[in-house]
C-alpha cells in the first residue's frame, strides 16, 4: 500500500467493521486535534481547561492523550471554553448508511 488511504480502503473492502472503526478513530482525533490546537492558540494549560470546565486535569490529559473518549457533554463543555463549536452534517453517501441499517 502506497498511502495510508489505500490502506483504509483495503481494510474497509477486507473487513467493514474495523473499517467503520478506523473512521471512528480518525473523527476522534481531528476533534481532539483541533481542541489542543485551539488550547493552545488561547495560550491554556491543561490545568488551566480543566479548572474552566470544572474538569479534572487528569480527564484532560487522558482525552488529549486519546485514552478516553469524551462524553458529548464533557465535549460541549470544553468546546464552549475553547470557543469551538460542534456541527454536524450529513455524510455524503447516506444511502450507504440506508442499507446498513
Amino acid at each position: 500500500m502506497a498511502t495510508w488511504d489505500a490502506y483504509k480502503q483495503h481494510v474497509r473492502d477486507t473487513n467493514p467493521a474495523i473499517g467503520n472503526d478506523l473512521d471512528e478513530v480518525e473523527a476522534i482525533s481531528q476533534i481532539v486535534g483541533t481542541m489542543i490546537e485551539r488550547r493552545h492558540e488561547l495560550n491554556l494549560s491543561q490545568k488551566d481547561l480543566a479548572t474552566r470546565c470544572n474538569l479534572s486535569y487528569s480527564a484532560v490529559v487522558r482525552i488529549e492523550s486519546g485514552k478516553r473518549s469524551p462524553n458529548l457533554s464533557t465535549l460541549l463543555k470544553l468546546f464552549k471554553e475553547l470557543g469551538l463549536t460542534l456541527i454536524a452534517t450529513p455524510n455524503a453517501d447516506v444511502s450507504q448508511i440506508a442499507r446498513s441499517s
